[in-house]
């Protein structure tokens, strides 16, 4: 069958001419819930055809509404190009019935046929037959011209087309824009004719040069068929890719072709938004005869008859008429249609005259109905009587036979189709010459009614039900249903399924009680229930369960007797079904059920209920177990039944016990009964356990405890020891014998009373006297009687005391000791070391002690001796608070050894001793000088300054200095020195020019002699320029020509600045500024002007205070040539966006704005756009741009976490475009370290850090 085609309307809106018709039925969904049964059939009048009127709205009369009068028009046909540009026919209407069904109506389906050996395919089906969901309670069909129904509704059951709400009827008739379609075949498959069983192959070739990746195909087979799910041994798809070339290859192999196989197919290409389709034919040759022909759809179809619609007819075209524009989509959802925009054109225009066929005086309807098992005739009235006819079926050329019969009468003719079978449902089609004219036949299955329903039952279980039904028709589908739910009939289900002609049976062979309810046939035309009730059959008790009491071990044995004796049961305790074990036994002989249990537990006690299988009624026994009490201490674990309590707290003693009936318990402790209703003391017993509860232990709560059991199975009794320990006394008050600088030594006694547990230590706390504190000094026990304490700080008074500890916990604390205050020396002096020595005396300087302690520090006592010798001499009667001294009066040549003590109230510390002794003679230190790093260079100053010096040395004795210049001695009235034992100092308190020179300071010690040289430069302004002159005279231009000046200031020419002045007005104007060379052209001068010039020179102090002006002028005079400019091209500035600074990743503190800065270098001016995470930031207050001089900006206003980032600036113009990218990391919520460790600025740490402050304090 023909391929439909899209929506004919060329792209300006105009609708094309049709050549032939073809029927098309959209298909349509069921709606969810039930409609109104409706039947309509639309088309404006004949008269409003012939005399070219637009159509009619209201024909005919209807004289009640339930049943309307149908409305009949004839619609002109058109015809439409397909996608690939050839022209395909097209129906000029389509028929459509609406018809609703019952919810027991079956639904017709279409299903596609598979091309493989598995399912032998029929011809190619109709393209678009109709079909209904399960659900479906309506059928529509709306006879309209073909241009009324797009291709894209066309087939599909989901497509419901509508002009939205409030669209006027006048803007139907605007043209409707089809974007044009892209071309991607640049091969397309060309139909053939094969012989049956013979291979075809079709090639489809798409070129991918500007394609960045595969594109998509798809091939079909008539309109909705897709062939990529039948693949198999009859059709393959093959697809290759040529990487020089580009061009993929799709490649559809045909093997062994049937004569179903024949029809037209569709290749589909698609790439993003390209598309592009081609369609083609395949031709099977005639087969042998005795093949046959199958129809493929009724392999696929499920149909059942539908029932017959009595519901009136409604005028859906004067419903669309009264109603308001917003209501056409509810009226078009309500009724079923699939086209509304159609329809609602076909009411505003008339259609074209049909185009006249050379072949054809009258074509075929384009649709036809007949029922099953009916006949149905279709037409043809030839122009030209004379030409050949063939008649097609699904494109398969139909020949006479019983079932067609073809007539002739006059330029009429006909085929008669005897005997409708849904395989008659089909494409047809009459070839005439070259024309053609197709239509399309619809079987209509008749509904299958009951004729004779199904009676109802009421049996006993273990009988046989079979349920009869008979219907109207053999072999017809009909569902059994039981309570509204279908009933299973598979292999292992307990309903089975039988039928002889148009009887129907459901058969159960063994009834139980869960096969009551209500069950049902269910067919296309009616349905039919009854009511099956299953009862139980009577039971006979011959001997009924008897109660029994049972020692705890002893067997249980539990019978009965019932009639029938066939009949099982089931055996449960306390309503829990018993199963039988190694244990349990449980007997059927005939009538007689035992039960037996070989050694009772108490979980065997219990109501014992004996229930037969069928039957509601049951028989029930209690069985009671008895177990003398008893104690079980042993599960407590105590050794000796003893049980240890620190006193003060809770005792609850639980012990089980067991026994059955439950004992009676009674606690005693001697002769003393402990009652439940005890206050501190009381006994409880609940369940499986009794229990002893003392809420405070006390020391008189140490005792035997007896408990006694009893029942009527017996007595038992029990004892328990109970012992109340307790925390021992505190101990006496520690003794502190001895005390040290930042330790002491203490005593103590162990107390009176241990607590009935032996001490295991003791802990020692100690606290300053003015202080409520107390610290623990140890952590691990002390079992010894003697501690002592350190790391006290001395001077500060302290007390002790002490905690003793057993197994039960830790004393009271003892009395505090009495109060002692740890003193200490302090430590020895540091770094003792020589600092001079002279033929009499010795100097030594030292560091305070490192540690002083709370006696402070007094002073410190200088001793020395004779070295050999081991008497000390102090050398300072009194003690002396500083740090160095002088021992004096020694004789020259000596060895003398020296330490120092530091004394406070505590005494003497450990002396510091000298290492080495020494020697008492004055040492010798070669002179030194240590130039400042400045003056290793020319030191410049200017005139009229001051100069100062500070030049330091070493060396022992003092050293000589002397000063001298350019080998000269210095004379004091130019430049003042001083000298010191370390240093010298040149000074001149008005420096003149005279004074630079380099200056050699000598430093002398006996032989020893150090120099160094200090350059001296003191500049002054230079002199100006020795002589200008004007070399050359020409155009506007000026050359001038001078020497430098003779005194240069004492520093090098830096530049010369020189000037103009005009004769007349004689006002100077700077030309140019530090200019180096010595000559230089002057232009742009006003011609007719004349000039004169002047240059001043410049050095590192300035300009020069006089000029050198020229002699002589230079007069500009006008030449009478002509210049001749060369033409020069302009240079191209244009250049594509650059960056030149990209950007850089940034780190930003959370609420405090953040910028992201680069540079871009273009010409035109670029356009620039910001993006964050390649989305472009558009109209957000959070964020401001800005771009000057290329320079571009991107401000975040008080960034969260959720600005960061990857951010990305992009200028684009004419030439190209350009990107740079970077991360942006929003810190929040930082530490002042981690804000410094990152590197955020001091100015923005302090402002953040400040605003937290504030935010804490407010909240």
């Amino acid at each position: 069958m023909p391929e439909p085609t899209k929506k004919d309307e060329m792209p300006n809106g105009q609708p094309e001419e049709s050549v032939a018709p073809e029927s098309v039925a959209p298909e349509s969904n069921g709606a969810p819930l039930p409609l109104p049964e409706i039947s309509l059939e639309v088309s404006p009048p004949p008269e409003a055809v012939a005399e070219g009127k637009e159509p009619v709205e209201t024909v005919g009369d209807i004289p009640e509404p339930p049943e309307p009068e149908p409305l009949q028009a004839v619609v002109a046909q058109e015809q439409s190009p397909t996608e690939n540009g050839s022209t395909q026919p097209q129906p000029g209407g389509v028929g459509v019935k609406e018809q609703a069904e019952s919810d027991n109506s079956a639904v017709k389906e279409e299903r596609p046929p598979r091309l493989d050996d598995d399912h032998e395919a029929a011809p190619t089906p109709s393209p678009t037959p109709q079909a209904e969901d399960a659900n479906s309670v309506k059928k529509l069909s709306v006879d309209l011209p073909n241009d009324s129904v797009p291709v894209s509704a066309m087939g599909r059951k989901d497509s419901v087309w509508s002009l939205g709400e409030g669209q006027n009827l006048e803007e139907l008739d605007k043209p409707i824009d089809t974007p044009p379609l892209s071309i991607l075949l640049i091969e397309k498959p060309q139909s053939g004719t094969i012989p049956v069983g013979a291979d075809i192959s079709f090639v489809a070739k798409v070129e991918c040069k500007d394609l960045l990746r595969k594109p998509t195909i798809k091939w079909f087979k008539g309109k909705w068929m897709d062939l990529a799910s039948k693949t198999g041994k009859h059709l393959q798809l093959k697809e290759t890719f040529d990487r020089f070339t580009k061009i993929h290859t799709f490649e559809m192999h045909i093997i062994k072709a049937k004569e179903n196989y024949a029809g037209n197919y569709r290749c589909e290409v698609n790439y993003k938004d390209k598309f592009d389709s081609c369609s083609f034919d395949l031709e099977i040759k005639e087969a042998e005869q005795g093949s046959q022909n199958i129809d493929i759809r009724s392999a696929f179809k499920r149909r059942e008859p539908k029932q017959q619609d009595d519901t009136p007819e409604v005028d859906v075209w004067e419903i669309l008429k009264n109603a308001r524009p917003d209501e056409y989509e509810k009226i078009a959802f309500m009724y079923g249609i699939t086209d509304l925009r159609g329809l609602l054109r076909r009411m505003k225009k008339i259609p074209r005259e049909e185009k006249k066929s050379e072949a054809f005086a009258k074509k075929l309807d384009p649709a036809y109905q007949a029922d099953k098992g009916g006949k149905i005739r279709l037409v043809v009235d030839l122009a030209d009587p004379t030409v050949d006819l063939k008649w097609y079926k699904n494109g398969q050329e139909i020949r006479p036979s019983p079932k067609y019969i073809f007539e002739h009468k006059g330029t009429q003719r006909i085929m008669v189709i005897n005997n409708c079978s849904m395989n008659d449902d089909a494409a047809y089609s009459v070839a005439a010459g070259d024309e053609k004219c197709s239509t399309e036949l619809f079987v209509k299955e008749l509904p299958v009614k009951i004729v004779k329903g199904i009676e109802p039952v009421k049996t006993t279980v273990n009988e046989r039900i079979e349920l009869e039904c008979e219907v109207s028709e053999e072999g017809a589908q009909v569902k059994w249903m039981k309570n509204g739910v279908e009933v299973p009939t598979g292999v292992r289900s307990r309903y089975r399924v039988k039928c002889e002609g148009t009887k129907h049976f459901l058969v159960i062979d063994d009834a139980s009680r869960e096969d009551t309810g209500t069950y049902s046939i269910m067919a296309t035309g009616g349905t039919s229930e009854a009511h099956i009730q299953v009862d139980l059959k009577p039971l006979k008790i011959y001997q009924d369960l008897q109660d029994i009491t049972v020692k705890l071990g002893e067997p249980i044995k539990m019978h009965c007797e019932i009639f029938p004796g066939n009949v099982p049961g089931r055996w449960y305790r306390n309503g829990q079904l018993i199963q039988p074990n190694d244990r349990i036994n449980i007997i059927h002989r005939n009538k007689v059920h035992r039960l037996e249990v070989q050694t009772s537990s108490l979980h065997d006690a219990g109501d014992y209920t004996f229930v037969p299988e069928g039957y509601s009624q049951s028989l029930s026994a209690k069985i009671h177990i008895i177990d003398p009490p008893r104690v079980h201490l042993d599960s407590l674990n105590l050794p000796d039944n003893t049980m240890t309590i620190v006193a003060g707290n809770k005792l609850r003693l639980e012990i089980p016990i067991t026994g059955e009936p439950a004992p009676r318990v009674v606690w005693m402790k001697g002769e003393r009964v402990i009652l439940e209703s005890g206050h501190r003391v009381r006994a409880e017993t609940y369940g499986d356990q009794t229990s002893l509860t003392i809420e405070v232990t006390e020391r008189e709560d140490t005792g035997n405890y007896k408990i006694v059991l009893q029942n009527e199975a017996g007595e038992a009794t029990a004892s328990i020891k109970i012992k109340v320990v307790d925390i021992p006394d505190p101990p006496e008050a520690p003794l502190v014998p001895v005390v040290g600088g930042d330790w002491c030594s203490m005593t103590w006694e162990p107390p009176k009373y241990d607590g009935g547990s032996p001490i295991l230590g003791y802990f020692i706390e100690r606290k300053k006297k003015q202080s409520s504190r107390w610290m623990r000094l140890n952590f691990d026990l002390i079992k010894e009687l003697l501690f002592e304490p350190k790391k006290m700080i001395e001077g500060v008074p302290y007390e002790v005391r002490i905690f003793a500890v057993n197994a039960i916990g830790v004393s009271k604390p003892s009395e505090p000791s009495k109060a002692f205050t740890p003193l200490a020396v302090t430590s020895e002096p540091t770094m003792l070391v020589v600092d001079d020595v002279t033929d009499t005396t010795v100097t030594v300087k030292w560091r305070p002690p490192e540690t002083i302690g709370a006696a402070g520090l007094d002073g410190y006592l200088v001793e020395y001796c004779i070295e050999g010798t081991d008497d000390w001499v102090a050398s300072n009667t009194e003690l002396t608070e500083k740090t160095r001294h002088t021992i004096t009066g020694l004789t020259p040549g000596t060895k003398i050894l020296v330490r120092v003590k530091a004394i406070n109230a505590a005494g003497a510390s450990t002396p510091r001793t000298l290492q080495h002794s020494v020697m008492v003679k004055e040492v010798i230190e070669p002179p030194k000088i240590r130039v400042p790093r400045h003056l290793k260079q020319t030191y410049t100053r200017r005139v009229g300054e001051a100069v100062n010096l500070v030049v330091p040395f070493m060396g022992k004795p003092r050293p000589k200095v002397l000063w001298s210049k350019d080998g000269k001695p210095i004379e004091p009235t130019h430049v003042s020195i001083r000298n010191t034992d370390c240093d010298s100092i040149i000074f001149i308190r008005k420096a003149e020019r005279s004074h630079s020179g380099k200056y050699e300071m000598t430093v002398q010690v006996e032989n020893h002699v150090d120099t160094a040289i200090i350059d001296i430069q003191i500049v002054d302004l230079p002199g100006p320029p020795q002589c200008v002159t004007i070399e050359d005279v020409w155009g506007g231009n000026v050359a001038l020509v001078w020497t430098p000046p003779k005194d240069n200031g004492n520093a090098p020419i830096i530049g010369y600045t020189i000037q103009k002045a005009d004769k007349k007005t004689m006002e100077w104007f700077t030309c140019i500024e530090h200019y180096h060379r010595t000559c230089i052209t002057i232009t742009e001068l006003v011609v007719g002007n004349e000039y004169f010039f002047r240059i001043y020179s410049e050095n590192m102090c300035g300009l020069s205070e006089t000029a050198t002006q020229t002699k002589k002028s230079a007069l500009i005079l006008k030449e009478g040539l002509q210049v001749k400019t060369p033409e020069y091209n302009d240079h191209d500035f244009k250049e594509a966006p650059k960056f030149t600074q990209p950007l850089i990743n940034t780190f930003a503190i959370a609420g405090y704005n953040a910028t992201l800065n680069c540079s871009v270098r273009a010409n035109p001016r670029p356009k620039v756009i910001w993006m964050k995470n390649k989305i472009i930031i558009v109209d957000d207050p959070r964020y401001r741009m800005f771009s000057n001089q290329g320079v571009c900006t991107l401000e975040i206003r008080k960034p969260s976490p959720y600005d960061g980032g990857l951010y990305t600036c992009k200028a684009i113009n004419d030439l190209g475009e350009a990107h740079v990218e970077c991360k942006l990391e929003v810190k929040g919520g930082f530490t002042f370290y981690e804000l410094m460790q990152r590197g955020v600025p001091l100015n923005l740490i302090d402002k953040y850090m400040s605003e937290v402050k504030v935010v804490e304090q407010e909240k």
